[in-house]
């Protein structure tokens, strides 16, 4: 069932007719399932914030195939993208830049696309050894036996899912917490390493991963992409946008990344803001002396953790399009509404 005040929550028209002749492939094959047990076809709650169905009381199966999840993907189908965020989404944003810079656009065919769901990003713990500003308030670590028993029976469902399917499922693991700190990812990722049709993707904020190597070898022999989270590219700035993190402790983890062999790509993230802008060319120096494949820089969003958004000017600062332009077409950058 749409619910129209989560729309209007986010700003989003849903009456809206993008008329985009590309089909964005995410509500086809990728579901997100954050802590609650709902399921969002998409890689962020943020662009298609309609949830197809709830884990808890569901199964995985029902939920993709549900009424929600057919009105969500028919909004795909007809080009009109109306329940989806294109202030925010990354693809629409790409895309509507297309359109304008092109007169012609070939159609789709009018044939349905299949449903197959080959990317399944878990959101479902919120614990990490850090409490970063820009993303709580508070350090959380969840290790209350009751919560935990609950949300290892969300584990289990998920795995009973990915078991049943013959094709290769791409496990994104954290995009809430630290996966390398959180009790709940550590049980998911024991119980699926022995499955043979999953790949893995992680984000974590590094500080554990040369501790976790061996812990979980397979995890690694089958990862895709390891992205760090890392906000400062000096000791100062890292450890106050970080916090509870040592850059000495990053750097070494990034040290260790560069010395093994590996089949593994990573990215570095970086959370730009009034803090931390003027180091964007610092980190990608960073990322160039530990070998790292590409640089995330994305702006910072209001997950009201108490930052005081009306000092969050950096866009408009002349110095800092100065510093966009002095590193937007260095081949490790990539941006994410950053202008």
């Amino acid at each position: 069932m749409i619910n129209q005040r989560l729309f209007d929550w986010y700003g989003i028209d849903t009456n809206k007719d993008l008329q985009i002749n590309t089909r964005c492939p995410r509500p086809f094959d990728t579901v997100l399932i954050d802590k609650q047990g709902s399921c969002y076809l998409c890689e962020c709650t943020a662009w298609l914030p309609q949830s197809a169905g709830n884990l808890y009381v569901q199964s995985l199966e029902t939920i993709l195939n549900s009424n929600t999840a057919k009105i969500l993907r028919n909004s795909i189908e007809d080009g009109s993208y109306r329940y989806c965020n294109d202030q925010q989404c990354s693809y629409l944003i790409s895309e509507k830049r297309a359109v304008e810079h092109e007169n012609q656009r070939s159609n789709w065919t009018n044939s349905v696309t299949k449903v197959q769901i080959k990317n399944i990003r878990l959101a479902i713990d919120d614990s990490c050894n850090l409490q970063c500003p820009s993303c709580r308030t508070k350090l959380i670590f969840e290790k209350d036996k009751v919560k935990l028993k609950k949300k290892f029976k969300l584990a289990d469902k998920i795995i009973e899912y990915v078991k049943q399917q013959s094709h290769t499922i791409n496990l994104h693991l954290g995009s809430d917490g630290d996966p390398f700190a959180s009790l709940i990812y550590r049980y998911f990722a024991q119980q699926t390493e022995v499955l043979s049709n999953v790949k893995f993707s992680i984000q974590t904020n590094g500080l554990l991963v040369k501790k976790m190597y061996k812990r979980f070898q397979k995890i690694f022999k089958n990862l895709d992409v390891l992205n760090i989270s890392i906000d400062g590219a000096s000791k100062a700035t890292y450890e106050k946008l970080r916090k509870g993190g040592s850059f000495e402790k990053i750097l070494e983890n990034l040290n260790f990344l560069k010395s093994i062999e590996k089949k593994f790509k990573v990215n570095l993230h970086m959370v730009v803001q009034q803090e931390n802008w003027q180091e964007m060319p610092a980190m990608i120096k960073l990322a160039e002396e530990f070998n790292v494949d590409r640089v995330f820089f994305n702006k910072i969003q209001n997950w009201n953790t108490g930052i005081d958004f009306s000092k969050q000017t950096f866009a408009n600062n002349k110095e800092f399009k100065k510093v966009f332009e002095e590193i937007k077409t260095n081949p490790l950058s990539s941006f994410l509404q950053l202008l």
